[in-house]
This record gives structure tokens, C-alpha cells and sequence, in this order.
């Protein structure tokens, strides 16, 4: 058997070392456009910032240790730029020599990944605008900016790289800004999670403009001028174009290969296109959400690998299936870390879902133990069942293993419920007897029974101060530092003696500061005859989100009350 394999790096250099592991028989032959076959994508941008300092880091493997150890033909410069499926030959083009020539396969795998969004706007060309997709890219990108002396740059796009860039480019001493064309970066998250990461960049120095797309690029010596469409300019040193990808699935499509939403490359569940013998994995191709069960393009590392081990193993005469893709993410911004996985509130309403959410404010471990940090949690529910759909985390230590925990129970169809019992190794350098993750189970599982109502941040300044009660719970103190406009100031540990200066008549919208003192009063005052709702996530969160206030870290205090 001789299989050909379209493009390496994670999808189809897992297939290529998978495939010869269970088959020391087939002949296996990868043609790969650029001179790298296996490298680590995710690490680029630490190379570029320091972090990473030995350029072999970056590569995984290479085309003699491939043949050395898997006894695979990789061959780099080498673009495919044509499949005949009927004759099952592919046509090559040697990128250095120019030489082409054709090769049979018996069967074939397409791993092409993605490719930077560039938008078609006057200026694009300039020299010192950059993508990050290759080694190549990133090679080009740091030698620039050692031989420039960059002090200053832009970044257009506030998603994972974008983000990553910010932070490499900031600690090598360049004053960024990062342009973000919507409301808010990180698009996968909503945009009260993602207030917490603005004011945290402004507060690294990052100039983050929102809602600001760009119109042209201007050519200025020693320079780039960035245009933007609100009639505003930037001079830079370089500009880093940072929006997305797009499946490359051009050569697919030339070969007839059906393709499906965003242009990828159609699958079904054995990593099968649609023509016989062809197969393909990667950021290319469409799978299946298994929350929705819809269609959908997530390109990560981690499910590709996945892919090319299943596609391998098919191609090999098995009966594997991919179950789909949660698309469970994390990244590092200077010291914080961010996360998500399955829907936000966007997706979840696309998918016509009725669904609610949950915050929680949580530290790390054991508040008792030096050094504990907190992290917000938000995670979205089915609101009739309980049904885990989506999660949001940021903060500092420990959110990489909450996001794991909640990722696997959207993929298992866990509810809250299933949360609350959720059993975790505990000690107090690690976490609370009562986890995180248990914690927002417990909350969950209150609005579901109907234990508890509770609002959101963004329905505050819709309530009408005449016909409901605002009662905020913290200490005067805090209240005295700002407040909801129009509540009143009665602290949980007065709520008893002072509930009657309370109008029974008038439902009471209760905050204080993270959710868990006005949880307090909301018990008390509904068993004694008051229509209570709970402000989730507390004043923080409204603070956060409503005025997107500078990014503050609040200190850990221990707290023995149930939730």
C-alpha cells in the first residue's frame, strides 16, 4: 500500500508516524510546501519573545530523523499543486529547483491546515506587515525586528496570537497597540469574560482599541501609517496581522472534493472526504460539535493530532470515528491564563438553545495556604436540565485544569448535578475541599431548582428603580467605593434586624461584591416572604463588564459559608 500524505506539522505527521507504527509495510510519502515537516505552531510566538531561545526547539522532527526512525519519504519544498482522484496520482512542483513531476497513491491524506486571513485593503503588500503561520513566518518576523530595533508596533486581531504577539512584543520593550475590529478580543469568549482581559492588558500597557477596523495601510519612512475607518492613524515599525484563518483547502476544491461551511473540507466521522481512498484532518476540514451536533470549523492542534491517528488507522483497514471537536482552549497573557470551551452565549443562541449561566469567583486552593489567586468562572447551562454547554475561565494558577474538568463533562453530557459530585484530589496547595468546578455545580444546581433567581449584569440598567429594590450587601466601606446606581446599602450580617425597612410589595435585586453574601441574604429574606433575585457574579463582575474599570487583582479571604 502507498499512501500519500498532503502537508505534516500536527495532522498529517501524526498520521505518517501512527500509519508506520501499525503497517511497517506501506510506503508512506509526505510532501510538505515549506522546509519544516513537524514543528510546534503553538510556540512560535515565544520563540519571537525569548521564551524559547533555541530555534531547533521549534521543530519536532525532521526529514532524516522521519526517515531514521518511521522510514517516511518527507519531502519539504515540495507542493502538490494538483490531484487526479481518478487516476490517484498527484502532481508536484519541487519549490527550490522548480522541477514537477507526478506520483501515484493508493490511498491519500489532505493536512493542509489553514492560512492567515489577509483582508484585500490598499497598503496590505507593505513589506514590514507580518502573518504568523511557519517557522519560515517567524524566522522573518524576529530577524525584522532585531534588525530594526522595533519600538513600536501594531497588532490588528485580539485572538490567540494576537494576544500571545501583545505580550511577546510588550516584554521585549515595544509599545503595542492592538487594534480589535469588534467589541471585544478573544472571540470565543462573551464579552463580560472578556472586560477582565481589556482592563488587564491596559494595565500591561497594551493600547487596546475596540471597535476600530482598519481602512489602509500607508507606506512612511521607516514605516508603517495604519488608517483606521473612525478617521484615526497610527505610525508603527511594524504591524502584525493577526484576524484568523481561513481552511486551505484550494486544492481540494480543484480536485472535486466536496466542500462544506467556510470553505473546508468535508468529513465524515472516519476522517473520509467525499471522494474514495481520499481522506482528510486538520484545521481544513468540518466536524461535528458534539453539543449542538451541528457543523462546525474549530482549527486546534489537539483534535488534528486525534484526526491523523484515526485517519491513519482507517486508512489502515480499521473502524475508527472522531466524536468531534468541544474546542477546549487555553492561553497565557503575561501572568494571567485564559480559557473556554464549547459555546458562548452567541453560539448558544445560533443553536437556538435555552440556556442560562452561572458565575462563580473562586480561588485556586485552599485560601489558608500562601499564595492562593482567584479565577471567575462562567458556565453555561441548558436551563431545563442542567446540561453543561459551555465554560469561560479567567484568572492565574489552576484554570488549564478547571477548563480540562468542564471541557470532558460537555463531551460526557453531564448537568450540574453531575458537577456538584464530581470527586477531586485535594490537598491545600492545590485546591479546596470543595473545588472550583464543584462550586459552580452547586450554583448551577440552585437556579435550576428553582432555589434560587438570579439576574445578569447586563439586565441592571434596565430595572426600573421604582418599582424594584436594589440592596447591596458588602460593608459601607465597600459600598462607599461605588455601587449599582439607585441601590440601597443594608450588609448581610444587619439583613436580619433591618429587613424591615424593605417593601414586601417590591422584588429585591441583591448584589455584594462576588455573589456569595448576597446568596446569604437572598435566604434569608425569600423565608421571610421576599421576591429576591441574585446578582451573579456580584458588583465585581457588574463592575467589570458594565464600565470595563482598570483590571485589579483582589486578595484571597477565607470563607467557611455554604453555597
Amino acid at each position: 500500500m502507498k499512501v500519500v500524505i498532503v502537508g505534516g506539522v500536527a495532522g498529517g505527521a501524526t498520521a505518517a508516524a501512527r500509519l508506520r507504527r501499525i503497517n511497517e509495510s506501506a510506503e508512506i510519502i509526505v510532501f510538505e510546501r515549506g522546509g519544516y515537516v513537524s514543528y510546534a505552531n503553538c510556540g512560535l510566538p515565544y520563540y519571537i519573545g525569548g521564551d524559547i531561545t533555541d530555534k531547533r526547539a521549534l521543530t519536532l522532527q525532521t526529514t532524516g530523523s522521519f526517515k531514521a526512525r518511521f522510514n517516511v519519504d518527507v519531502r519539504v519544498h515540495s507542493e502538490v499543486t494538483a490531484i487526479d482522484t481518478s487516476a490517484k496520482t498527484v502532481a508536484v512542483r519541487e519549490t527550490e529547483t522548480g522541477r514537477e513531476y507526478t506520483e501515484s497513491y493508493d490511498k491519500l491524506l489532505l493536512s493542509p491546515g489553514a492560512k492567515p486571513t489577509v483582508p484585500d485593503v490598499p497598503g496590505i503588500d507593505n513589506e514590514r506587515i507580518f502573518t504568523l503561520r511557519t517557522v519560515e513566518d517567524t524566522f522573518r518576523m524576529k530577524d525584522y525586528i532585531a534588525a530594526a530595533g522595533v519600538k513600536r508596533a501594531v497588532i490588528i486581531g485580539g485572538g490567540f496570537i494576537g494576544l500571545e504577539m501583545a505580550e511577546c512584543l510588550t516584554e521585549a520593550g515595544a509599545a503595542v497597540t492592538l487594534l480589535q475590529r469588534s467589541e471585544h478580543v478573544m472571540p470565543n469568549l462573551d464579552f463580560d469574560m472578556a472586560s477582565f482581559v481589556h482592563g488587564y492588558m491596559r494595565s500591561k500597557g497594551i493600547d487596546l482599541r475596540r471597535n476600530t477596523p482598519v481602512d489602509r495601510y500607508e507606506a512612511i519612512e521607516n514605516g508603517v501609517r495604519v488608517v483606521t475607518r473612525n478617521g484615526g492613524s497610527i505610525d508603527t515599525d511594524m504591524v502584525l496581522l493577526a484576524i484568523g484563518v481561513t481552511p486551505d483547502t484550494a486544492l481540494a476544491a480543484k480536485a472535486g472534493i466536496k466542500l462544506a461551511s467556510k470553505g473546508a473540507i468535508a468529513v465524515n466521522d472516519r476522517m473520509e472526504t467525499s471522494v474514495k481512498d481520499v481522506y482528510a484532518v486538520g484545521d481544513a476540514v468540518e466536524i461535528v460539535n458534539p453539543i449542538t451536533g451541528a457543523p462546525a470549523v474549530i482549527p486546534l492542534a489537539g483534535p488534528a493530532n486525534k484526526q491523523g491517528r484515526i485517519a491513519a488507522d482507517n486508512i489502515n483497514g480499521g473502524d475508527r470515528h472522531y466524536k468531534g471537536t468541544i474546542g477546549a482552549a487555553v492561553m497565557k497573557l503575561f501572568d494571567m491564563t485564559v480559557a473556554h470551551a464549547g459555546l458562548s452565549e452567541k453560539a448558544a443562541k445560533a443553536a437556538g438553545i435555552d440556556y442560562d449561566y452561572a458565575v462563580t469567583y473562586s480561588p485556586n486552593h485552599a485560601t489558608y495556604y500562601p499564595g492562593a489567586s482567584n479565577m471567575t468562572l462562567k458556565v453555561l447551562f441548558e436551563r431545563a436540565t442542567g446540561r453543561v454547554i459551555g465554560a469561560q475561565i479567567v484568572g492565574f494558577d489552576g484554570v488549564d485544569k478547571r477548563i480540562d474538568t468542564l471541557a470532558e463533562a460537555m463531551r460526557l453530557g453531564l448537568t450540574a448535578y453531575d458537577l456538584t459530585e464530581l470527586e477531586f484530589a485535594y490537598a491545600p496547595p492545590y485546591s479546596s475541599a470543595k473545588d472550583p468546578v464543584n462550586m459552580i455545580g452547586y450554583v448551577i444546581e440552585n437556579v435550576v431548582s428553582g432555589r434560587v433567581k438570579q439576574y445578569h449584569w447586563d439586565e441592571a440598567a434596565a430595572l426600573d428603580r421604582d418599582k424594584v429594590q436594589i440592596v447591596d450587601v458588602r460593608t459601607p466601606r465597600e459600598f462607599s467605593h461605588g455601587c449599582i446606581p439607585g441601590a440601597v446599602n443594608i450588609p448581610v450580617d444587619d439583613m436580619r434586624e433591618r429587613m424591615g425597612e424593605l417593601d414586601k410589595s417590591k422584588p429585591v435585586y441583591l448584589n455584594c461584591q462576588v455573589g456569595l453574601r448576597s446568596y446569604i441574604a437572598y435566604c434569608i429574606l425569600a423565608q421571610n416572604g421576599f421576591d429576591c433575585y441574585n446578582l451573579a457574579g456580584g458588583y465585581r463582575y457588574w463592575e467589570s463588564a458594565a464600565t470595563e474599570s482598570s483590571f485589579s487583582v483582589a486578595p484571597c479571604h477565607p470563607c467557611g459559608m455554604e453555597i
